[in-house]
């Protein structure tokens, strides 16, 4: 299987995880009656979620700092493959000690994620689809969101 297809299913993969968020947000609003009353896990995914989208926005459409080096002239920096799968998998880990009680469950599933993610970014650059500073800054936006989340429910916690 190709490189591209691998980091496709990757990226698919941490879409549906992020569905899985997403269908329990929902349920808990519903149940619940009440959104003040929805789980602040689940409350504040989207505020990095939009970080990400936005920033996508500005280095694709607006500062292109980079192009693939495949030569199509498409901005590269940050790698959008590797900044998406990366932020949703960061939220999920953060979010499972919510959801998941057993550590080691949480161990298991955690690694599973940093594996995918670290799949995900040697994949972009053996598919010369990006440079090894555009997954490194996936990673590093990535990380950033996640470090927002964090400290948005732990303040949330209080």
């Amino acid at each position: 299987m190709e490189w591209n297809k691998i980091t496709n299913i990757i990226l698919i993969s941490a879409i549906i995880t992020l569905g899985v968020f997403v269908v329990l947000g929902l349920y808990q609003w519903i149940s619940r009656k009440s959104l003040k009353k929805v789980d602040k896990q689940l409350l504040f995914m989207p505020i990095p979620l939009a970080l990400m989208a936005a920033t996508y926005l500005i280095f694709d459409k607006f500062w292109v700092l980079n192009t693939r080096p495949n030569g199509s002239g498409e901005p590269s920096f940050p790698s959008t493959h590797v900044m998406v799968a990366a932020t949703i998998f960061f939220l999920a880990i953060l979010a499972l000690p919510k959801y998941i009680k057993s550590l080691a469950a949480r161990i298991i599933l955690s690694l599973m994620m940093l594996s995918l993610i670290a799949l995900m970014c040697a994949g972009r650059v053996l598919a010369n689809m990006h440079w090894i500073s555009d997954v490194i800054g996936g990673v590093a936006f990535a990380a950033i969101f996640a470090a927002i989340y964090y400290f948005a429910i732990r303040k949330a916690k209080k």
